[in-house]
């Protein structure tokens, strides 16, 4: 009798056994959460506006850990933020808790959590594990958190203003990079992770 063994659904099922320990999702999750407020606070020097790797860190997440622990873990570092802990960029500085989520750049925050689940879900289906399919699962991600942040703002600020000169066009140079990294980093990962082709 042969036993069929199925390989796991995300990396970090891979990389921390394939069990559902409340333990292990509460330690990923806020494992998840202090890299993202890493990830907010530190200015890469790059063209034409300087880049935090909070949206890399955001994407890489949700690809590593699947939809629903990637979705909870962007929660709780929404709901850290929102009780007033300085864990989004340009805090405290620029205020803190609920204030600061309403503000220009609040529709980005709702991205993040919309994207993560996005490329989580795809990662599931196997979409992590070649750089093309990365690529693009990356792309659909940052397109996400591009867009939401871009509607927000529009809405705080009126359509009348250059929206797209605010939000969009400067950031999207430290984009393409990003999704290019991640295409690179998350399939050699993989590979590492699974050398038998699991």
């Amino acid at each position: 009798m042969s036993t069929i063994t199925h390989a796991p659904k995300t990396l970090a099922d891979t990389l921390w056994s394939n069990d559902s320990s409340l333990l292990r999702h509460v330690t990923l999750a806020v494992v998840g959460s202090i890299a993202l407020w890493i990830s907010a606070k530190i200015q890469v020097p790059f063209y034409p506006v300087p880049m935090t790797m909070q949206t890399f860190v955001v994407l890489v997440i949700g690809m590593a850990f699947g939809w629903r622990l990637g979705a909870a873990t962007l929660a709780l570092y929404i709901v850290e933020g929102a009780m007033g802990l300085p864990a989004f960029a340009g805090t405290p500085e620029k205020g803190l808790g609920l204030a600061y989520m309403v503000g220009p750049t609040g529709g980005y925050l709702l991205g993040f959590l919309v994207a993560a689940a996005t490329v989580g879900w795809l990662a599931e289906k196997g979409w992590g594990r070649n750089v093309w399919l990365t690529l693009a699962a990356m792309t659909i991600g940052t397109a996400i958190i591009l867009a939401f942040g871009n509607a927000w703002l529009g809405a705080i600020i009126g359509w009348d203003k250059p929206v797209l000169q605010f939000g969009l066009y400067p950031f999207l140079p430290g984009a393409a990079f990003k999704i290019a990294l991640a295409a690179l980093l998350m399939p050699a990962i993989w590979k590492f992770a699974s050398p038998k082709g699991e």
